[in-house]
């Protein structure tokens, strides 16, 4: 195979610009650059898959190989990120990176609004026991949060390793602790990371945050700042918001438990405040 059907200097251009995971169509696009046909890259990225030079995460999506780019090794967060479009690392995973759990998650929680596609064939018997909503890649388990777009918010970037990665800040975390306590370590686990945060939580920001998702989260949030002595006036906001009927504490939990009307929440954790 010639150097140019070979794609080792389209190896090069990657590197030299930063980027160290791929698509199939980036490629494509950078080939002419790279003195590659198009038409021929496919071909290429299959070689060089077989070569070493780069590995194949999933269909279609590409990474440098460290040992042959002389950079770190890819960071799970940073192949997270990019396994899907529209995406940010959170949950459990955000809450590990934040301090706000002394868990280490044995997966990655990704944030997208698309639809994520899942190998026909499960990489391991987990992905269906629990209805195929993620994949493993390179020994790593990936899970999948889809959101509505207008829910995809609360993000930024931040440094792990040698790349800036899309990660939920500390108070959409937390939120989205109160909405899928499943995914954050069970409701004990969010309830903790909100009392080890409490000195350094933006009140106001996420009870706006809060607003924008729904009444149920809204209403969440304010009993767990009260019962945490938060003094706001953001805190009335949250109280004053309108909703209908009674909303479970923790959604993960029983039907059973006490009512309490300021909130509009049945608490049906055992030990917390009613």
């Amino acid at each position: 195979m010639s150097k140019g059907i070979s794609g080792t200097e389209l190896v090069r251009c990657f590197a030299q610009k930063g980027q160290r995971i791929f698509t199939a169509e980036e490629a494509k696009a950078l080939a002419p650059k790279a003195g590659l046909s198009p038409a021929y890259t496919t071909q290429a990225l299959h070689y060089l898959v077989r070569s070493g030079w780069i590995i194949r995460l999933r269909r279609g999506t590409y990474a440098l190989s460290p040992s042959m780019s002389g950079t770190a090794p890819l960071h799970d967060f940073e192949i997270g990120a990019c396994l899907v479009r529209k995406a940010a690392i959170s949950h459990w995973s955000a809450m590990s990176h934040h301090g706000l759990t002394e868990q280490i998650p044995r997966r990655v929680y990704i944030t997208t609004t698309q639809t994520v596609t899942i190998p026909a064939v499960a990489s391991s018997g987990e992905d269906t026991r629990r209805g195929r909503t993620g994949f493993t890649v390179r020994d790593t388990f990936f899970q999948f949060v889809k959101v509505k777009p207008q829910w995809f918010f609360g993000i930024e970037n931040y440094w792990i390793g040698e790349a800036k990665v899309p990660i939920t800040d500390p108070e959409r975390t937390l939120l989205d602790g109160l909405k899928n306590p499943d995914y954050c370590g069970g409701w004990d686990e969010v309830f903790g990371a909100f009392k080890g945060y409490t000195s350094k939580l933006d009140v106001e920001k996420i009870a706006d945050y809060a607003l924008r998702l729904n009444a149920t989260i809204t209403k969440r949030l304010g009993w767990v700042l009260e019962a945490l002595q938060v003094a706001s006036p953001s805190v009335e906001k949250l109280r004053r918001f309108p909703i209908k009927g009674y909303r479970l504490l923790d959604v993960s939990g029983s039907q059973q438990g006490t009512y309490e009307s300021k909130w509009m929440i049945r608490v049906n954790v055992p030990g917390r405040r009613s």
